[in-house]
């Protein structure tokens, strides 16, 4: 059972000693081409995410997260887009009383390209970059710690709400649960497993909040770390690269426009 609280995958690669700065920007300028720039290009944006993927030696945990998480989602996105958006001309069939039309899979077809290579970019940096190591180096830049604490609250929260269910679901089997025969029973094992996670997700909370106050999270002076996270010429050198192929691209779809 794996109790991990993130998504990181401990791996020696170039991408994992890379700056976590580094990799953040690397997320936002795939996003901001794929949503404003670059849209109609969007699905072939989501090429460096794969290669990313394999340069850190994350590949299998990053198409199993693709498969179970990020294809279902955009898949469901897909269907109902292209039922229930309006405007469609050129109809292909019709699902009852809904219709289909060319015009409105290609823009389901645009949406979900644009969130699959959102959530790719953001798989990467989870994979690859431990929650402390990126918090550590946002507080160090000047970020405010509330919002470094938020920003490492949301990107773990799926997998630790994953782990406590986990134990949980251990737990209950332990006391004779029924999780894994038919459909209808499972489903109606839920219940008990539901009351658990809830509660035990707010007392975690709790306790959380108790122990960074103990640790001085609202002190206003200076904070020092153990652990230095190194920034060097070459993340600095690659993320002013990202950052100026992004100007460009912008520059070059105000041009075009």
């Amino acid at each position: 059972m794996n109790l991990n609280r993130s998504f990181f995958v401990p791996a020696d690669s170039i991408l994992h000693r890379l700056n976590p700065l580094t990799k953040l920007t690397f997320a936002f300028a795939m996003i901001i081409p794929a949503f404003f720039s670059l849209s109609e290009l969007a699905p072939i944006l989501v090429v460096p995410a794969f290669v990313a993927a394999f340069i850190g030696r994350v590949q299998k945990q990053y198409l199993s997260l693709l498969f179970r998480l990020i294809l279902p989602t955009i898949v469901f996105m897909f269907v109902m887009q292209s039922l229930f958006l309006p405007g469609g001309k050129t109809i292909i069939f019709k699902v009852g009383s809904f219709d289909v039309a060319v015009e409105t899979i290609q823009a389901a077809f645009l949406t979900v390209s644009r969130i699959f290579v959102m959530i790719s970019s953001f798989a990467i940096l989870l994979l690859t970059t431990h929650p402390s190591e990126l918090m550590t180096d946002l507080t160090r830049r000047g970020l405010p710690s509330q919002f470094a604490y938020i920003i490492i609250s949301t990107l773990q929260i799926i997998p630790q709400m994953q782990a406590k269910a986990q134990t949980i679901i251990a737990a209950q089997r332990s006391r004779g649960l029924d999780t894994e025969s038919t459909f209808f029973k499972r489903a109606g094992a839920l219940v008990p497993l539901v009351g658990p996670l809830v509660f035990g997700s707010l007392v975690e909370v709790e306790e959380r909040a108790i122990a960074i106050e103990a640790r001085g999270f609202t002190s206003k002076k200076v904070k020092t770390s153990l652990h230095e996270i190194p920034d060097t010429k070459f993340d600095q050198t690659l993320r002013w690269a990202l950052v100026l192929l992004v100007v460009i691209s912008v520059v070059l779809k105000i041009w075009l426009s």
